[in-house]
């Protein structure tokens, strides 16, 4: 059986967006205070101005953290494990309600479509007291995939 090479494809910031823009699976990395990475398992997706957009709740520690240092990386995964992935470095924002409402919209409606009922959905995120962490993209790595070097293909 072949042996799969690893890829690393550099792109520039359009082509980084539309991988991104179909992969909702992601690590969250933000900063503790004593400078450790804390990584958190999100779902997230592209919001119109081009940044990777995450919902949570603003007593969560990646929001804490956040608001704190005001950088993170997010690791993008395809749906398969074995896939293309990319990680993505930038500068944060925090918006909570009620800025967080329209927002929240946007977000639901990159990844999953209209929803049924939208007053219902901005009560329930009022209700909730959700949040969105606004990632701006200010660096990233190649498109990567995993396998072995070209060197041991044969």
């Amino acid at each position: 059986m072949p042996r799969t090479i690893a890829t690393n494809t550099t792109v520039d910031l359009d082509a980084l967006l539309d991988f991104v823009r179909p992969r909702h699976q992601m690590v969250l990395m933000t900063t503790r205070a004593d400078g450790r990475p804390q990584a958190s398992p999100v779902t997230g997706g592209v919001d119109d101005a081009g940044r990777i957009v995450v919902s949570s709740y603003p007593e969560r520690a990646k929001v804490t953290n956040a608001r704190l240092r005001p950088m993170a990386s997010v690791l993008v995964l395809s749906d398969d494990f074995g896939g293309a992935w990319v990680q993505v470095d930038g500068t944060v924002e925090v918006l909570d309600v009620p800025e967080s409402v329209e927002p929240l919209v946007e977000y639901f409606r990159n990844i999953s479509g209209e929803h049924p009922d939208w007053a219902e959905y901005r009560q329930a995120m009022l209700d909730q007291g959700k949040s969105i962490i606004r990632v701006t993209p200010t660096r990233w790595s190649p498109i990567a995939t995993g396998g072995f070097p070209a060197r041991l293909a044969g």
